[in-house]
């Protein structure tokens, strides 16, 4: 903590109410106490040092504005700075569900957080319509991060307006993808320039495809898949430099899903990865959003807006609910490994409820 402070150039004097250390453990309490008031948060976090009498002489909760002011000088950049420190894969090989062969499983979407309706998140972010071009009622956020499907920890992320796409902020995090990555994306993730930026550090991909596109089968395989090529959508006469993939097709066995699914993956030798293994191993990209579900409804709260009126305290406190999601996914994976359990059957929501008991009965630092 204090290596990632000095490193953005937010050393303080520690013997100030709020230096920057502090204030760093204040706003991923804020964001693990989501919903309460500042001053409450600062109690809730210093509860258990009076009681342990682990520092000396007294210590006054500072005010709302006193924190407000504290956070604005921190600025993001510590935040983001410890994600990118700590923010890591946590399956071993003897976690459940989190390899398939060599590869390990990993999964990219986005989603949006709103946050307050002032004249500079507005300006910063921008403000998306509904579907009868009416105005939202708040500004929102866009976040697209990588999450490993094992213990849904999000390893990497990139913010931006929520007039960004998706596309844009997603190459801003192929760079983190390795060879023993498989990397699975819904069909929002689309187009040869992103299929080929996905997979340049050596990862391989399985991505669902938009039933439109058009797939002209050059190679039948044994396992029923077949070998077609993609190229871009400005070049879909001429099919100038295409990109050899392997296309998988299958339908559910569910009334209410009469649709074909198409996929098409960068490992193009059936042996290696059967279709049907690789139809099977598909639906692990859903597990981003139990993820999504894990952030923004247990941890920050059902419909919660952000707190933060600046674009830098937004980014900050996306930062600091992504460190808080990483820890208690840590915590998770650790006590799973510990019983020989798969991480999924562990219960987010009282883990989170134990962080917050542990925090206040045992917090390790001094104002």
């Amino acid at each position: 903590m204090d290596r990632v402070v000095a490193q953005c150039g937010r050393s303080g004097q520690r013997n100030r109410p709020l230096p920057p250390r502090v204030v760093v453990y204040f706003v991923l309490a804020m964001c693990l106490f989501s919903g309460q008031g500042y001053e409450e948060v600062a109690r809730l976090l210093t509860h258990g040092l009076t009681w342990a009498k682990r520092w000396s002489g007294s210590w006054q909760v500072p005010t709302t504005g006193a924190i407000s002011r504290a956070r604005a000088k921190l600025g993001p950049e510590p935040l983001k700075a410890l994600f990118a420190s700590v923010a890591r894969p946590l399956a071993t090989e003897s976690t459940p569900g989190a390899f398939y062969g060599r590869w390990r499983l990993m999964a990219i979407d986005g989603t949006v957080f709103d946050v307050p309706d002032s004249q500079e998140n507005v300006a910063h972010f921008g403000r998306p319509k509904t579907h009868r071009t009416q105005r939202c009622a708040y500004p929102q956020v866009r976040v697209v991060a990588l999450a490993e499907c094992g213990t849904h920890a999000i390893t990497t992320a990139a913010l931006g307006p929520c007039t960004t796409s998706e596309l844009v902020l997603a190459r801003e995090l192929f760079g983190h993808l390795g060879e023993d990555d498989l990397l699975l994306a819904d069909r929002g993730f689309t187009g040869l320039e992103l299929w080929r930026a996905a997979s340049a550090g050596g990862a391989d991909l399985l991505w669902r495809i938009r039933s439109h596109q058009v797939l002209p089968v050059r190679e039948e395989l044994p396992d029923g898949s077949y070998l077609s090529e993609i190229v871009a959508a400005r070049d879909h006469r001429k099919r100038a430099d295409p990109e050899m993939v392997r296309v998988i097709e299958y339908t559910l066995d569910d009334p209410g899903q009469d649709a074909p699914y198409r996929l098409i993956t960068t490992v193009l030798d059936p042996d290696a990865a059967p279709a049907t293994e690789l139809a099977a191993l598909y639906h692990q990209r859903w597990e981003f959003e139990n993820t999504l579900d894990e952030l923004k409804t247990h941890q920050r709260g059902p419909a919660q807006v952000l707190r933060s009126r600046s674009p830098e305290g937004v980014e900050q406190e996306v930062w600091a609910h992504l460190l808080v999601h990483h820890a208690i996914r840590t915590l998770m994976h650790d006590a799973a490994e510990q019983a020989g359990l798969d991480p999924d059957r562990l219960s987010f929501t009282r883990s989170i409820r134990l962080a917050r008991r542990q925090v206040t009965a045992q917090a390790a630092f001094s104002p």
